[in-house]
C-alpha cells in the first residue's frame, strides 16, 4: 500500500471541506490499521474501480457529522441524523472522493468512483475488517473526519 494513494483524499477533502464549511482543517499522523466499523460513528464508502481498486471510507463521529452537516448549512443547528443530514453528509464524501478522481485522472491513474454508501450502524456495515491506509483530519470546533483507503 502506498503512501501516495490518499494524498488525492487528503488534499481534495481540505478543499472541500474549507469551501462548504469554512474551514480549514489540519491533518493528523498517517498511519496504518484495521478499519473496525463503531456504534455512534457514521462511515461514508465511495468504491473505486480502474487502476485503483477498493474502498475510500470516510469516518465520523455522529456528533461531529451533525456539527460538520450544521457548518454546511451555514450555521443552521442540526440536531440529529435525519434524511437531509445523511444526504449532506453523503454528499460530502461523494464531492471529496470525486475532486480525488480528477487529481488522480491528472496523474496518470483512470480511476471511477461509486456512489456513496452511508454506513450508520457497525452491524448493518457488513464490513469485513481490513487494514487501511489512515489519516484524520482535524477541524478546529468540530472534531475529526477520518479518511481510510483501502486498496487493493
Amino acid at each position: 500500500m502506498k503512501a501516495e494513494y490518499i494524498n488525492p483524499f487528503l488534499e481534495s477533502a481540505r478543499i472541500v471541506i474549507e469551501q462548504v464549511a469554512n474551514i480549514r482543517p489540519s491533518t493528523g499522523q498517517l498511519g496504518i490499521k484495521d478499519v473496525k466499523f463503531v456504534e455512534n460513528f457514521i462511515w461514508i464508502q465511495i468504491g473505486m474501480t480502474g487502476e485503483m481498486q477498493g474502498d475510500v471510507v470516510f469516518g465520523l463521529h455522529e456528533e461531529v457529522a451533525l456539527k460538520m452537516v450544521s457548518a454546511m448549512m451555514g450555521g443552521y443547528v442540526v440536531t440529529e441524523m435525519d434524511e437531509m443530514s445523511k444526504s449532506a453528509i453523503s454528499e460530502l464524501g461523494n464531492m471529496i472522493s470525486g475532486n480525488a478522481s480528477t487529481m488522480l485522472y491528472n496523474q496518470g491513474v483512470r480511476v471511477d468512483i461509486t456512489p456513496p454508501k452511508l454506513l450508520h450502524s457497525a452491524n448493518a456495515a457488513g464490513f469485513i475488517p481490513k487494514k487501511a491506509l489512515t489519516i484524520p483530519l482535524i477541524m478546529d470546533g468540530i472534531g475529526e473526519l477520518d479518511i481510510q483507503v483501502l486498496i487493493v
